[in-house]
């Protein structure tokens, strides 16, 4: 039968500690307990007294300063896992903690769990080929030697990093090992940790390489386990819950949050907040419970994306920035040019940059690969763009300090367009009607995916009046709308006509309108 030695790294909040582990060992399950060296002396004296007759309890035997980011991190674990290693001969597995942490099933359902599979419990994907880091640092991260902390010494943290790039100051990747990365959150069994230990006394080149890395936590053992371990006997994910929010902030629970942890299929979850008194009763009971049932739903992410998409009022989740000032300004003014036929609006965006000095932005709602600047990770996805539409667009205004700008929109979007013009904001919108003919409708069916290469002529024939019918509609419900400022011009219409709407959207005078009107092949495909 299993038993778990928890591998508990933390640096506060003594009485938690003392009170998780005794719930955890209540079961015959062991802990290793590693207490920052820079925390309060008097708190670790505390926890030392407090359990000092648990003989399923142990400390680190030497106690290091931690700090986030840091190769002192990966240090502290192993100096925790020598310990448990030593004083638990009978553990069977180690499973990694922190003081956020708490179990979200019983003993009886965890020690089954890990009893089902022989294998180990560790995110463990190909460091350069995964997505799994979504923006910044890549290869940076380990090619360059990373001495100071990034948060705590900022200003020498990337001095030294930018000295070493503008010297050409990089280093290999040592030769025989393929780099992996994950969460830091694992549990892996006997044999394997004590695999890994012999390798770093073994390998002290490797050890060296990655106490130069940056958050080393998160490709220390992820890299050793993968490099050690057959793959069969590896389950790539970890079996605490945690989420993140769009930003990289960790998702705190709180005591509404009982049920929907319990049914989640893992055996412990992270992060509990301090406050959650109740919640922190209720699982510290759980661990040691008897005969209880678990319906695993699993539905806790999508569930939290739900939530977040549309919003929620509550003290779960803090008003944001976008939400206190939520107008785009009232001195400034959002020009929309709207037309189905994007080539049509780039190129008539293009002449515009000719003719003024109004910043323009491409379909920023609708692709993907839109030049934007990087305004923190906001512009990143489109959900988030969308999402997040107005402080996206007050962050543009600011990027390039000016009181007006230019977008394009595609006509479907006419919850865009309401918002916009909602706003103590001056919107203007100008319509570029298009005539649209057959062909041109076969290839946006195509590339749609409505219709391929070997669709059959006589299909196209039926599909082509619905997809014109949907694009008039479309422009229909704009009219419905009946938006003020709402100016058009028109492919039948002569650059004269053209060039009296084009003055009133951009405010410039009739020559320069009347120029970008005659913009060569405006409305060629």
């Amino acid at each position: 039968m299993a038993k778990i030695a928890f591998i508990l790294l933390c640096h506060k909040d003594p009485e938690a500690i003392v009170r998780q582990a005794q719930s955890l060992t209540a079961v015959g399950d062991y802990i290793a307990i590693h207490f920052d060296r820079s925390a309060s002396p008097t708190a670790y004296r505390q926890i030392r007294a407090a359990l000092a007759d648990n003989p399923g309890v142990v400390f680190a035997k030497r106690r290091v300063r931690c700090g986030w980011g840091e190769w002192s991190l990966v240090e502290a674990t192993l100096e925790a896992l020598k310990a448990a290693v030593d004083a638990f001969p009978r553990a069977t597995h180690f499973y990694m903690l922190s003081g956020d942490c708490m179990a979200i099933k019983t003993a009886e359902y965890a020690h089954d769990f890990l009893d089902r599979r022989e294998c180990d419990y560790i995110e463990s994907f190909d460091y350069f080929k995964s997505d799994w880091i979504k923006t910044g640092w890549k290869e940076e991260r380990l090619i360059y030697r990373h001495w100071f902390n990034e948060r705590s010494q900022k200003k020498r943290f990337y001095a030294m990093f930018e000295l070493q790039k503008r010297l050409g100051i990089t280093r290999p990747i040592p030769p025989d090992l393929d780099i992996m990365i994950g969460s830091q959150w694992w549990c892996l069994r006997r044999r394997t940790v004590e695999w890994v230990l012999d390798f770093t006394r073994r390998r002290p080149d490797v050890v060296s390489f990655f106490r130069t890395t940056w958050i080393p936590d998160e490709t220390f053992f992820q890299t050793l386990v993968r490099h050690l371990v057959p793959e069969r006997e590896i389950d790539s994910r970890t079996l605490t819950f945690l989420m993140f929010t769009d930003y990289g902030m960790p998702v705190t629970f709180y005591n509404d949050h009982y049920d929907v942890l319990l049914s989640q299929d893992f055996l412990f979850a992270r992060k509990i907040s301090p406050e959650a008194a109740d919640l922190k009763r209720r699982l510290g009971a759980l661990y040691s419970a008897e005969g209880v049932k678990f319906d695993i739903s699993n539905e806790g992410r999508q569930l939290f994306k739900f939530l977040t998409e549309r919003g929620r009022i509550g003290r779960r989740f803090a008003p944001r920035f976008w939400e206190t000032e939520s107008s785009l300004g009232r001195e400034r003014e959002l020009l929309i040019v709207v037309c189905k036929k994007w080539h049509v609006a780039k190129r008539l965006l293009d002449r515009i940059r000719q003719m003024t000095n109004i910043p323009c932005i491409e379909y920023l709602f609708n692709e993907d690969n839109t030049a934007l600047p990087d305004l923190g990770g906001i512009q990143a996805t489109m959900s988030k763009r969308h999402r997040h539409r107005r402080a996206l667009m007050r962050m543009l205004f600011e990027y390039f300090e000016s009181e007006r700008m230019i977008i394009c929109m595609d006509p479907g979007n006419l919850d865009l367009l309401e918002d916009f013009c909602r706003d103590r904001a001056l919107t203007r919108i100008l319509e570029v009607e298009c005539h649209f003919s057959d062909e041109y409708l076969i290839g946006h069916a195509m590339r749609v995916g409505l219709a391929g290469d070997n669709t059959p002529p006589e299909t196209l024939q039926r599909l082509l009046p619905t997809i014109r019918n949907d694009m008039l509609h479309e422009s229909d419900r704009i009219r419905d709308a009946e938006f003020d400022n709402h100016l058009r011009i028109r492919e039948t219409d002569p650059p004269e006509v053209n060039a009296q709407a084009i003055a009133a959207f951009l405010s410039v005078g009739q020559d320069k309108a009347r120029e970008i009107a005659r913009t060569d092949h405006l409305f060629a495909d």
